[in-house]
């Protein structure tokens, strides 16, 4: 595969799709999505994005995407193939018996959990370059929002942590942890310059970026689902994406299995 930061991603290979997948059965279809693919279909044909490689390998006209992640976000997404079994399990991330745990990757070494409740409130005009971008807020129209950051590994100057939010913000940890000095490595949009991220809608991945950015996408994963039914509770994992497990190793000096015991405490 060609750099997929390049200008243009690549389309997915239905055959490296089938190594996405972490459960199919005749309600769910649970994929780890790597962080170069956009989830909602592009103008590049279906094989552009996980929608639509997805209604190519089930062969549904319509599917059900119960959560979605920003595309530079890996780890699990969760597609229901019937209505009812969507409505299950949206109506439970509605009704907040969700827990979601993220492993991120951020700068400096956090020594201690920190616990964050700042709301948050789409950036006013004004306020910089890009417009998506959100941020802590007193604003009227911001809403509560609430993140702990438990550290793993802390060592060379980044700490591996395992994020939980206990609400759904847009951008939400990726603010929170910019708020807190402790920002998303990689982040184009909440790291060092945010005019990155307009250079990479652009121009695709720069010597710019590289220079500005140890790695090509924010080191943010959505580790695990549970789902706390009335009848008992469903769960979810997706291992941590390649790029993630190369920075540790390269900039923390740490091995495979001491990341997975860290992540997994096992």
């Amino acid at each position: 595969m060609n750099n997929p930061y390049g200008e243009e991603a690549p389309l997915v290979e239905m055959t490296d799709f089938t190594n996405w997948i972490v459960q199919e059965d005749d309600n769910l279809l649970i994929i780890n999505k790597p962080g170069w693919l956009v989830c909602h279909p592009s103008k590049n044909g279906p094989m552009s994005s996980l929608v639509g490689v997805v209604r190519e390998h089930t062969g549904a006209d319509k599917l059900h995407l119960v959560a979605r992640l920003d595309r530079e976000t890996s780890g699990l997404i969760v597609f229901a193939k019937r209505p009812a079994v969507a409505r299950k399990f949206q109506m439970a991330i509605q009704n907040r018996i969700v827990k979601k745990a993220y492993i991120a990757l951020v700068e400096g070494e956090i020594q201690e959990p920190l616990h964050v409740d700042l709301p948050i409130a789409r950036r006013r005009k004004g306020g910089g370059p890009v417009i998506v971008k959100s941020e802590v807020s007193y604003d009227r129209s911001s809403q509560d929002a609430v993140t702990t950051f438990i550290p793993l590994i802390a060592k060379n100057g980044y700490t591996l942590c395992r994020v939980e939010p206990e609400t759904g913000r847009k951008h939400q940890i990726r603010v929170h942890a910019e708020e807190i000095k402790h920002r998303i490595v990689g982040d184009k949009i909440y790291g060092p310059d945010e005019t990155l991220y307009i250079e990479f809608i652009e121009n695709g991945w720069t010597d710019r970026m590289a220079a500005a950015l140890p790695i090509q996408r924010q080191a943010l994963h959505c580790y695990r689902y549970d789902f706390n039914f009335p009848e008992g509770t469903v769960s979810f994992t997706a291992p941590l994406q390649a790029d993630m497990l190369d920075f540790c190793r390269e900039h923390m000096g740490l091995d495979v299995v001491e990341i997975n015991a860290s992540i997994t405490g096992k």
